[in-house]
């Protein structure tokens, strides 16, 4: 992932442009590369670089061919050679596929444009006179923006960027646009199945063919990468997808260099844990090059502190699974990988959480489906993201592909509830049911969260040491020492604390969203605490769940 911070409209543009250079260094672990400045009339953007494509010349921000106009972007366009082709250019600078992205400057209504795009992005683009900024669909690049003193706009990637110069800032909403000639944000991502329910049955073929391509459009890179495996359904797919299609590759003798034999990479608190003992299975099935890190508790709390910088959040369920997530990047990194691909997104699109076995009825179905997906961006996306961003990682996610998601909304949600003896994630999993790339047992495997996955100790023994750190006093005081959020536990309570010292901004705090499960009478967000939840080894055979 990279990094930006942008300044707009500024009045001392000298002066602004220091304060990007100093402001920049606070979002450098996300480019570790290369760092680049930019200003023209009253803008400067500024971009710190994880060279993933185009590493040559694809440092940024990247300057059109006249000069008058430059992009930052943290972004992956991957149809960024057909975008050249439907609008027109022809003398580019650079092989970088943010080049593209200046276009959006161009067009009268950017909407079209901006909807044409295939990839993940946050950006900013200005020609000193102009600027827009906008990001991706469903907010898998972080963004943030706000106001100084003197109303100049300040766009950045990580809100820490942000802490000394606003006045107030926010969340940069996903599948928005702003543009600095209307002053209006609009909404530019608007699908149909957000606002209506499908209807249908579900076409298989249609579906297993979208998430192929979805994944393989996300091997496009010029560097070492490889893939986060728990073992359960959503990374195991991902990766029996991504060795599948690399092998034919190999065989049709089209390998540009890359190996079939991928690394792969698994976490746990506890060797025996579950995610540890299923995606070694599917690893020494797979013939992939496996990486396993074993934590101790100890480990994971004394990186409470650091997770909660990096990831700017205090939701329990987010820092609970960044911890994990945070310290098996630093392995990743020491390997010299600098692109991951992830399962985020599939639990939120089919229903996988055990807390949807709560309801039966299609359309709430559906409706905390599409919450989810717009609550993403400050949950999941936000964890994938900044946890491996703290080292310098990029995170794919193939069940997020714009196209996927069309065809996995293309059908009546009734197809996705747990009714009728049916597992969670039913659809996804007979999609791949005739399929011989996976293995059944973790095709059929039940859902397991991953702070839960990495050992069951984790989550219990974090509760022992919040409980522990948080006097009976101190909690009582809760409501009016935090009156908005109020943790409604001591563990809560303690990465709260440790949340409004690290952001004492007054707006920091209203960034941060808590993730409570629907339909369930226990708030505590741990899978484990669902009635349907298994602990002993989960598998079921495909024909007792159609």
């Amino acid at each position: 992932m990279c990094g930006i911070i942008c300044a707009l409209g500024v009045s001392d543009v000298a002066t602004a442009r220091e304060k990007v250079i100093r402001m920049s260094k606070c979002i450098r672990h996300r480019g570790p590369d290369s760092s680049g400045y930019w200003n023209r009339g009253h803008d400067i953007l500024g971009h710190e670089r994880l060279a993933i494509v185009s590493l040559d010349d694809g440092s940024q921000p990247l300057i059109s061919i006249d000069e008058t106009t430059a992009v930052a972007a943290n972004a992956e366009i991957y149809n960024h050679v057909d975008l050249y082709q439907i609008y027109g250019q022809t003398k580019l600078r650079s092989k970088s596929d943010c080049e593209v992205l200046m276009y959006a400057l161009q067009q009268e209504n950017p909407e079209e444009f901006l909807n044409s795009i295939r990839g993940i992005f946050s950006f900013v683009v200005s020609n000193g006179e102009d600027c827009l900024i906008s990001r991706d669909h469903i907010g898998v690049i972080p963004l943030y923006w706000g106001r100084d003193k003197d109303g100049a706009i300040w766009v950045a990637s990580e809100m820490k960027a942000l802490l000394s110069e606003c006045i107030y800032f926010d969340v940069f909403p996903p599948g928005h646009f702003y543009s600095s000639r209307t002053k209006e944000l609009k909404c530019y991502y608007n699908p149909v199945w957000f606002r209506e329910i499908p209807t249908g049955e579900p076409n298989f073929a249609k579906l297993r063919s979208a998430f192929e391509t979805a994944v393989i459009r996300r091997t496009k890179c010029d560097v070492p990468y490889g893939i986060l495996l728990s073992g359960g359904l959503d990374s195991s797919l991902v990766a029996s997808v991504l060795t599948a299609q690399l092998r034919k590759v190999a065989e049709n003798g089209a390998d540009t260099g890359k190996t079939t034999k991928i690394h792969s990479f698994c976490v746990g608190f506890d060797k025996n844990s579950p995610d540890l003992r299923y995606a070694r299975q599917l690893a020494d099935f797979l013939g992939t090059k496996h990486h396993e890190v074993i934590l101790s508790i100890q480990q994971g709390i004394d990186s409470i502190e650091d997770v909660i910088w990096y990831t700017e959040t205090y939701d329990v369920t987010t820092i609970r699974s960044s911890v994990p997530m945070y310290l098996l990047a630093r392995k990743i990194r020491s390997l010299g990988i600098k692109m991951i691909l992830s399962g985020e997104g599939s639990d939120e699109i089919f229903g996988g959480y055990l807390y949807f076995h709560g309801t039966d009825d299609p359309k709430k179905f559906h409706e905390e489906n599409v919450k989810l997906l717009n609550e993403l961006h400050v949950f999941d996306c936000l964890r994938a993201n900044k946890s491996l961003a703290a080292f310098g990682i990029e995170s794919r996610v193939p069940f997020l592909d714009r196209d996927f998601l069309d065809a996995a909304f293309s059908f009546d949600p009734k197809f996705k509830c747990s009714i009728d003896g049916r597992i969670e994630k039913w659809v996804l999993r007979k999609t791949f049911d005739d399929a011989d790339i996976i293995l059944p047992s973790l095709l059929w495997r039940q859902k397991e969260q991953l702070s839960d996955g990495v050992g069951y100790s984790w989550i219990d023994e974090l509760i022992q040491h919040t409980n522990n750190k948080v006097s009976d006093y101190m909690f009582s005081c809760r409501e009016m020492l935090y009156p908005h959020n109020t943790p409604s536990t001591k563990e809560a309570f303690y990465y709260r604390e440790i949340f409004e010292r690290l952001f004492p901004h007054r707006s920091a705090v209203g960034t941060v969203k808590k993730w409570v499960p629907n339909w369930s009478k226990d708030l505590d967000p741990s899978g484990r605490r669902q009635l349907t939840h298994q602990y002993s080894t989960y598998t079921v055979s495909a024909s007792s769940c159609s």
